[in-house]
């Protein structure tokens, strides 16, 4: 089983136990806002996210992860990787995403947890470039970019939705470990 250990945090593949928790932080409207459509996701949507993450893992040998708090075990949400389908600009490459309940919001976790699941591409599964799709506007998430050394490439449309993207990309060539 793969397992990430950082100072706070435990990032693994995930558990029938990890439904409930991350099933009510997809409930959250605010959370949800600047993910896909904007809209909270259902306990079977949620279900459903989980097994084609860990369909993913069986298949790219890379995935979402489960974010654990490593003292109290708390489920924080997910972070980790994904082959990018959409939009048109970065399909096919290895975008990297995080999502973490509100009560984790503004303590640094999904910088820390984000930080290793990009260590993690680029050492342990020896991919030579990440990009991450952000919501223009979602400027909590631009940080975490920015604190990865992330930069902008450019800006696309959600082939769906229609609002505007930004594209930001890292090669390994700029990564500093």
């Amino acid at each position: 089983m793969t397992e990430i250990r950082t100072p706070r945090l435990v990032l693994r593949r995930w558990l029938d136990d990890d439904l409930v928790p991350l099933s009510e932080i997809h409930a959250d409207p605010v959370v949800m806002r600047h993910i896909d459509d904007g809209r909270p996701r259902s306990a079977e949507q949620t279900a459903e996210d989980i097994e084609g993450w860990e369909e993913e893992w069986d298949e790219e040998g890379f995935g979402m992860f489960a974010v654990e708090l490593l003292g109290s075990g708390e489920l924080a949400g997910a972070v980790g990787l994904s082959v990018a389908e959409a939009p048109a600009e970065v399909a096919g490459q290895v975008a990297i995403t995080w999502r973490l309940g509100r009560a984790f919001w503004g303590q640094g976790y999904a910088s820390e947890a984000a930080h290793a699941a990009l260590e993690f591409a680029l050492q342990d599964r020896g991919l030579d470039r990440v990009v991450a799709v952000l919501r223009t506007g979602d400027s909590a998430s631009a940080a975490v970019v920015d604190k990865l050394g992330m930069e902008v490439e450019g800006v696309a449309s959600h082939p769906v939705h229609g609002h505007e993207l930004t594209i930001f990309g890292l090669d390994l060539t700029q990564y500093q470990f």
